[in-house]
This record gives C-alpha cells, sequence and structure tokens, in this order.
C-alpha cells in the first residue's frame, strides 16, 4: 500500500523534527519545508495528499501560502498549526480554504487524529484526486487537464479554467450541496470580490452545455438559499 504524503511546513526546527518524526512513525511519507516560498516550491514538484502548515513562516506567512495551494487545488486537506489561535485569526485560515486549524502548543496524539479525520472525509469523494483526469455523464465529458468538454450535443470545446475549477469541486462533491461561500472562497479565492450572482451565471452555462433541458436540470441544480449541487 502507498504511503500517505504529507508536506510539512514548519520553521521551528525541533517542532518539525518532533512532528516528522511521529508522522513517519505512524507511516507517512513526509516532505518538510522551513519558508513560505519552499513550501509552495515543494508543494508544485509533487503529489501530496496532505499539507499541514505553519501560519508564521520567513519569507511568505502560512495564509498566503494557503491561497496560492487553492488557486491550484481546491481538494487538498490543509491543516493549518500555529500559535495564532485568536478567533479572526481562525476564520481568516477557514476562509482561505483550511479544512481544519490547531493551535501550538497541541497534544501530538490529537494532531494524528485530526490527520486521520481529514484523509477519511477525503477519501469519500466519488474521484480520487489524483485520478481525476476525465469525467463522463449522460452523453457529455469533461477532461480536466485539457479542458476540453463534450457537450449535450456532441460538440466538443475549450472552456476556462474557472469553469474548471467550478465544475471539479461540484463534481468531486457529488450529491452535495456546497455553499455560495465555499465556492466563493475555493474557485474564486477570498481577495477576489465575485457574488453569489456569478455562480448563478456559471451554472446557466454548464446547463446550456450539459442539460437536455436547461430550464429543468437534471445535473446542475441551485439550491435557494444555501447553494449548489450536481447529480449525474
Amino acid at each position: 500500500m502507498n504511503k500517505k504524503q504529507i508536506l510539512l511546513v514548519e520553521d521551528e526546527e525541533h517542532l518539525l523534527k518532533t512532528i516528522q518524526l511521529n508522522l513517519e512513525f505512524e507511516n507517512y511519507a513526509v516532505t518538510t519545508a522551513i519558508t513560505g516560498f519552499e513550501a509552495l516550491r515543494e508543494f508544485r514538484n509533487s503529489n501530496f495528499d496532505l499539507v499541514l502548515l505553519d501560519v508564521m513562516l520567513p519569507e511568505m506567512n502560512g495564509f498566503d501560502v494557503c491561497e496560492e495551494i487553492r488557486k491550484e487545488n481546491t481538494n487538498i486537506p490543509i491543516l493549518f498549526l500555529t500559535a495564532k489561535g485568536s478567533s479572526e485569526d481562525r476564520i481568516q485560515g477557514l476562509k482561505l480554504g483550511a479544512d481544519d486549524y490547531l493551535t501550538k502548543p497541541f497534544n501530538l496524539e490529537e494532531l494524528l487524529l485530526r490527520i486521520q479525520i481529514l484523509f477519511r472525509r477525503n477519501n469519500t469523494v466519488s474521484i480520487p484526486a489524483n485520478d481525476f483526469t476525465n469525467y463522463s455523464f449522460d452523453s457529455c465529458s469533461i477532461n480536466f487537464i485539457t479542458y476540453k468538454i463534450k457537450d449535450v450535443h456532441r460538440d466538443e470545446m475549450d472552456i476556462t479554467k474557472k469553469e474548471i475549477a467550478l465544475l471539479k469541486l461540484l463534481i468531486k462533491r457529488k450529491g452535495e450541496v456546497i455553499s455560495r461561500e465555499e465556492i466563493l472562497n475555493k474557485v474564486w479565492g477570498a481577495d477576489a470580490f465575485p457574488t453569489s450572482r456569478t455562480i448563478d451565471n456559471y451554472i446557466l452555462v454548464f446547463r446550456k452545455y450539459f442539460e437536455e433541458n436547461p430550464r429543468e436540470p437534471k445535473h446542475f441544480h441551485s439550491i435557494r438559499g444555501v447553494g449548489y449541487k450536481f447529480t449525474d
């Protein structure tokens, strides 16, 4: 069985080594980084299953690293490890797309349990992240690498990076209602200023691409006052 790959980003050497040792004891493969820029470089050079991310880092703080990661990957679990424990900091981290937030000093057993929970949660998606290249339903298909789709009329066309990101999020969470706020944070990012109407417009476009009858959609649903859902 392949080991889960974890990127551990922490600039305090003693803590870095302690966490790394415990993770490796639990049979995880660990890559370490001590600065924000190094973290992004490692992230882009390898395929990781989870990121453990300190906030107070040299060169580039963890919030900014998280934001950059989320622009490229909306699905990898990110767990903040930080001494910045105020509610404002926790909210900021979660808004940027983090999945969990553990305040220093923390219990190593609790950290390991939280990692297990994140992996279990991530394994519930219908399509593993590393295999998520193509998806087909009815007569339609989507290629998440080439940004090409075949629409309901079997015509092939190119779509935008934002459309691909939103499709990927909806399809990976098939059958689940995703809130407008989560979609805006994960697809557009915290520093962008779209509105929920922006998502409505994308959903209307998806219906034109993929629905036999866009006025009576069976795949792309708007749940009034809540969010959006994909079903195949």
